[in-house]
């Protein structure tokens, strides 16, 4: 599968955390979403991420040491849904600037939010225009 996915991550206490390049961030308790794209093995990138022992090559990798994520929505489609998505959840959520988006003309790909789940599931898939595939039914390995 090629397309875009959305890590939902859940912070239970606010943090200090050194984000390569980008130096230290707090990151309060909440929720976190974080948008990607695979144009190979989208389910090879996100199972990438539930992986505790890995090179850190992104600026997720170094975040998820202290995220839990909660769910994953994944979309098929081509990788400009990725920055169409950034810059519709920045009309809604507070960004954590220049997260993930040093490759597009992005300000982020990282936002906060205090919603529900269940809320923000509701909110990806208004935006996308379709139900997600979520995490429990992907072939992650």
């Amino acid at each position: 599968m090629k397309g875009i996915y959305f890590l939902i991550m859940r912070l239970d206490e606010t943090t200090n955390k050194r984000v390569g390049a980008l130096g230290d961030i707090e990151f309060k308790d909440g929720r976190y979403i974080y948008i990607g794209s695979a144009q190979n093995s989208l389910e090879r990138r996100v199972s990438r991420h539930f992986r505790s022992e890995k090179n850190k090559h992104w600026h997720i990798d170094y975040l998820l040491e202290d995220l839990e994520i909660e769910e994953v929505l994944a979309f098929e489609g081509e990788s400009k849904m990725e920055c169409y998505s950034a810059k519709t959840l920045e009309e809604e959520f507070h960004k954590i600037e220049n997260f993930g988006s040093s490759d597009c003309d992005c300000n982020s790909h990282l936002f906060y939010t205090k919603k529900t789940l269940e809320e923000l599931i509701d909110e990806i898939n208004t935006i996308i225009g379709e139900e997600g595939t979520k995490s429990k039914d992907l072939d992650l390995q």
